[in-house]
């Protein structure tokens, strides 16, 4: 069903005893949604009008497609569509799906970076959904999906989903909104104006490092880290390589503790490529989710959870050896060349020592610590490069 008003009644709000719910223009004026199929919810809304934002900011900043993938009001993944490799494919589970459109490949990077998370995600594409992209989402599970359009293939095959259910909405991409923004807590109405920051070269080039080297494919993951971050529920850091998120670490109110989250996310993507990852030999049926259940447990310290006799059967064709943690470090010791953003400046070189753990090589933060000095001395012993954007990008 096609609906397109000023206002749209929603079933409940964030839980179902918070009654009655809905969307709607102040002004009078219709909303620049329509929803095409489906009855989205609350939650579903302000994921799809966050990562609505953040993928027209990644198509802005980098002049590629781009999707996110969001979940309770901050990104799993977000990527640009750059190609896939062989093994980021098969790890994304799209190895069977031949060569994929941009905006495909996009999703497929936003989606597979963190599976785990991305379970049931709400959806956000910057340009019109194709058939490659739809064919894509309608093999996972995912709530819903927001875009400025959409094939007449695509509508077809994401029809097919929960059982004609998903939830399937348009944007105008025409639409701005007003500079100043509100929201009540408590009764009581907070207003400030639209965080309309443009994340470009200019913000990147005070490089406060020995090493000032940024290559073009760095350029790209550091305005990615900070557009991730700035739809992120702060406190926030984003590990990011190959022009999508690897590691998002999110509200947490420990920066230190959001560098470990999103550094060991980073790390998880990256043992997946290992060759005894890549190598297990799953029982026949074992679906995606329970596929990827299986490798975030295996690789982790709880791999006899699906090593011991009676539940490696369920799982594998034949026993996988233990991956060790001596053969995972030397595993990550090959990962280069990552990128990590943070909203706010890292206050102590810890944050520094742990992103070296996990291949990080460029830094992108606003700066403004009383201990800059110790955090770039960090950051010189290990050759970064680091830039000071001198803004903060807190998201609440």
């Amino acid at each position: 069903m096609e609906e397109n008003m000023n206002e749209i009644q929603l079933k409940y709000g964030c839980n179902p005893n918070q009654k009655p719910s809905r969307i709607f223009m102040e002004d009078g004026s219709e909303l620049p949604v329509k929803v095409l199929n489906g009855k989205p919810g609350y939650i579903n809304f302000l994921d799809a009008f966050n990562g609505w934002q953040l993928v027209c900011e990644l198509k802005e900043a980098t002049g590629l497609p781009a999707a996110a993938s969001f979940k309770h009001v901050s990104p799993a993944g977000a990527a640009v569509g750059l190609p896939l490799d062989d093994t980021l494919a098969k790890i994304y589970w799209v190895d069977d799906l031949g060569e994929l459109s941009p905006l495909a490949c996009a999703y497929a990077r936003a989606r597979g970076a963190d599976r785990m998370s991305s379970f049931g995600d709400f959806i956000a594409l910057s340009h019109v959904c194709d058939a490659d992209t739809a064919r894509l989402i309608k093999r996972e599970v995912s709530d819903g999906v927001i875009a400025p359009g959409y094939t007449d293939e695509a509508m077809e095959l994401l029809m097919q989903k929960k059982k004609g259910g998903y939830n399937i909405i348009q944007i105008d991409e025409s639409y701005k909104p007003a500079k100043i923004e509100r929201k009540q807590v408590f009764g009581i109405t907070f207003e400030q104006g639209r965080n309309e920051l443009c994340i470009n070269e200019e913000l990147l080039s005070n490089i406060v490092t020995k090493n000032k080297e940024v290559s073009d494919e760095a350029l790209i993951d550091m305005k990615v880290s900070l557009i991730v971050l700035k739809y992120t529920q702060s406190n926030s850091v984003c590990y990011v390589k190959g022009g999508q998120a690897i590691g998002i670490g999110a509200g947490q109110q420990s920066r230190v503790h959001c560098t470990r989250l999103a550094g060991n996310k980073a790390d998880n993507w990256f043992l997946r490529q290992a060759p005894q990852v890549l190598g297990l030999q799953f029982v026949d049926g074992l679906g995606r989710a329970d596929r990827d259940n299986t490798i975030d447990v295996y690789i982790g310290d709880e791999y006899m959870d699906v090593l011991a006799d009676g539940e490696w059967e369920k799982r594998f064709k034949v026993k996988p050896p233990v991956f060790t943690r001596e053969e995972k470090r030397a595993w990550l010791d090959r990962l280069t060349d990552v990128t990590v953003g943070s909203d706010a400046f890292f206050p102590f070189a810890d944050n520094i020592e742990r992103a070296h753990k996990s291949g990080v090589k460029y830094i992108v933060q606003p700066g403004g610590s009383v201990r800059d000095d110790l955090v770039i001395q960090c950051a010189d012993k290990y050759g970064m490069v680091m830039a000071f954007t001198g803004i903060r990008l807190f998201h609440h």
